[in-house]
């Protein structure tokens, strides 16, 4: 389960302080698809690294699973990381020089998983790509990209997946099968799924929604 208490963030815009987020009390039970939506600059894309631990808010705590997460140090927090959260990212993120199979199997080959070859086929595959296995990102369509990024966000089996604007840098066909997988995901792993989108159609499957404007929940 995911608590936010009272999580706000404030920055400094030039000599002044900004409020991307306004203090935010709310809970995200295990296994629920949640869409925060929002136009830009509402403060929704800022919620997935406070959730991850990346950015630490102003004020307020973030609580995984009953821990407190604002109180972690950086060794503790990528812990977590890479035992309880997978990422996507509107820009997939993906390492050049590797391979498709390189970039899934990497998170697991630092875990020390055993099985990192035959667990990153079967991920490749889960997505669609068990032909493309050994091309480079270079060699891949956006929407081949982001689905390598959506097997590597799964290749520690987390029981979290926060998905920032997934489909913003494809086109609607693409775009439409990033959000299918992302369904079935969640309904074959029971994945707690916080997906940030502007798009009020792709919110419209989730369970639940967050409705962010100039950093309040309206």
């Amino acid at each position: 389960m995911i608590e936010l208490r009272e999580v706000s963030k404030t920055v400094t815009s030039g000599t002044q302080p900004l409020t991307i987020l306004h203090p935010l009390t709310t809970t995200i039970p295990r296994g629920q698809f949640v869409a925060v939506v929002g136009p830009s600059g509402s403060g929704k894309s800022t919620l997935p690294g406070l959730l991850a631990g990346l950015d630490a808010p102003s004020s307020g705590s973030v609580w995984i699973d009953g821990v407190d997460i604002t109180k972690l140090n950086e060794d503790a927090l990528a812990k977590l990381r890479g035992e309880k959260i997978g990422f996507v990212f509107q820009f997939f993120h993906l390492i050049p020089s590797l391979t498709a199979y390189e970039n899934v199997a990497v998170p697991m080959e630092i875990r020390g998983m055993g099985d990192a070859g035959p667990r990153a086929r079967a991920l490749l595959e889960e997505v669609g790509l068990t032909g493309r296995a050994h091309h480079y990102p270079s060699q891949l369509s956006g929407g081949e990209q982001q689905r390598v990024a959506l097997a590597r966000a799964l290749a520690n089996d987390p029981p979290i997946v926060l998905a920032d604007e997934p489909t913003g840098n494809l086109d609607t066909t693409n775009g439409h099968l990033i959000m299918e997988i992302l369904q079935g995901i969640h309904r074959s792993r029971h994945t707690t799924l916080v997906l940030v989108t502007h798009d009020a159609d792709l919110a419209g499957v989730a369970d639940a929604r967050i409705t962010l404007r100039d950093g309040r929940v309206v």
